[in-house]
């Protein structure tokens, strides 16, 4: 049952971090969401938890450690998105003819 808490308490903590930091197109991408959710779930809520010495249980701590951590996760997610979107508008160098 844990478990499954992580995971939608990560989802919501996912979007949550999409808004703060502005969305592409206006829409939640959920697959972000549910790795930064996760991901800062795990990371930011786990290390929270064991510094505050709650253990491995849901709480308010948590969930500011989960927020921190999927802010910083699609904060990386969403520059190297657009990074490769920078890259792929940019045309390859010309080449020139020598006279050998």
């Amino acid at each position: 049952m844990l478990l499954i808490g992580i995971i939608i308490t990560g989802m919501v903590v996912g979007a949550v971090a999409q808004f703060i930091l502005g969305r592409e197109g206006g829409k939640v991408d959920w697959q972000m969401a549910l790795v930064a959710g996760i991901v800062g779930s795990f990371i930011g809520g786990f290390l929270i938890n064991l510094i505050n010495g709650d253990g491995v249980k849901l709480g308010p701590s948590g969930l500011i450690g989960s927020l921190v951590g999927a802010l910083i996760v699609t904060a990386i997610w969403q520059g190297l998105n657009a990074r490769k979107a920078a890259d792929a508008k940019t045309p390859p160098p010309k080449r020139t003819k020598t006279n050998r």
